[in-house]
């Protein structure tokens, strides 16, 4: 594991001969369990694993039509909130596997839930022993997410992680069996809660009695991996390249613009508005780009090895979607990753030439 970055709030931490470091996603259930166990006096530290999949404030960011949107790390701002110390780890090359080749198999989509938990409790578990700590904290409730925190999962996670009755769920233990946290009275029972079920109610509920006011969407969930439309983008992606290796930039491009392949060769990404555009700028001598030289459009980037007929016809899509696709002749300026420029002149493709299965 690679320490990305360790934060401290302002806020002062009390500190007990008892510690307990949370899983915090970020999201509300995470920092209701930790700041119930932070009630009983147990001081308790944040653990964040950066997987690459989960970087909703980054997305938000980029984006012109997301300004109103808070651009944050939802974990960084949970553990100012709660007044604890955050250590973010770098797991991205390990999470590889987990993604690729998940004992659990998917979800719905491309998540591999249970797997992740099970991995995410684990390195947890590994922290906990490199750092003196007591036990683990997780946000999970009961029948809340059906592929990880069903009843009949939760024993797997704990079992598998190597984390065993060192898992403490405060939301949902009283409908588990005590953990050791509970047995040796480091927590008392009595005090933890008895969630089931996807309601969010009780947790609002929660939320509002320990005046926490603003926090991300209840539900959490950033990973992208749920998202059917980012999933079909990576397959696509393992598809082109013929094996299911990735890097962290193949991750961030899947998450910006549309995804066009009107060749099994290469695939263009546009820009859906200026934002976009300039992120994808910082990526223009990785790719082949493409942009209007005659009227405004959005920058274009060509992934793939084309031939001069695929030049053309990305040029045709590039002034489809420019403010010239109703002009006879668009101008599109082409740089090469060799650095070199070239000038095409293309009629724009019609709406009716652009078929829905391009699309990604």
């Amino acid at each position: 594991m690679r320490i990305i970055g360790q934060f401290f709030s302002c806020k002062r931490v009390m500190n007990t001969h008892r510690k307990a470091v949370a899983l915090i996603s970020g999201g509300l259930d995470s920092m209701l369990a930790a700041k119930t166990v932070m009630e009983q006096g147990v001081h308790v530290e944040g653990i964040n694993f950066f997987t690459g999949f989960c970087v909703e404030g980054h997305t938000h960011a980029i984006r012109e039509k997301d300004k109103a949107k808070p651009k944050r790390n939802n974990a960084l701002w949970v553990a100012e909130q709660l007044g604890i110390k955050l250590h973010i780890v770098d797991v991205i090359e390990e999470y590889k596997n987990v993604l690729i080749n998940p004992k659990h198999g998917y979800g719905q989509n491309l998540n591999p839930c249970l797997d992740c938990k099970i991995f995410m409790v684990n390195k947890a578990k590994q922290w906990i022993s490199e750092n003196n700590f007591d036990f683990i904290i997780t946000g999970e409730v009961i029948g809340q997410r059906p592929m990880s925190q069903s009843k009949s999962k939760m024993p797997i996670v704990a079992k598998q992680s190597g984390a065993d009755d060192l898992l403490l769920r405060p939301l949902c233990a009283k409908n588990l069996p005590a953990t050791l946290p509970e047995l040796e009275g480091w927590v008392d029972r009595e005090k933890l809660h008895d969630i089931t079920g996807r309601s969010r109610k009780p947790q609002m509920a929660m939320a509002e009695a320990f005046g926490f006011e603003d926090y991300a969407q209840p539900a959490g969930g950033c990973c992208f991996l749920t998202d059917k439309s980012y999933s079909a983008k990576l397959v696509d992606l393992w598809q082109a390249h013929g094996h299911k290796d990735y890097e962290l930039d193949d991750v961030m491009l899947l998450k910006v613009g549309r995804h066009i392949r009107p060749r099994p060769n290469f695939k263009l990404i546009v820009a859906r508005e200026e934002g976009e555009g300039r992120f994808l700028q910082g990526y223009q001598k990785e790719f082949i780009s493409l942009s209007s030289a005659s009227h405004q459009g959005p920058l274009v980037l060509l992934d793939g090895t084309p031939s001069a007929e695929d030049l053309y016809l990305a040029a045709q899509i590039t002034a489809r979607f420019g403010q010239g696709r109703d002009a006879e002749q668009v101008d599109i300026a082409i740089m090469m990753q060799d650095g070199s420029e070239r000038l095409l002149q293309v009629s724009p493709l019609k709406k009716e030439e652009l078929p829905d299965a391009w699309y990604i």
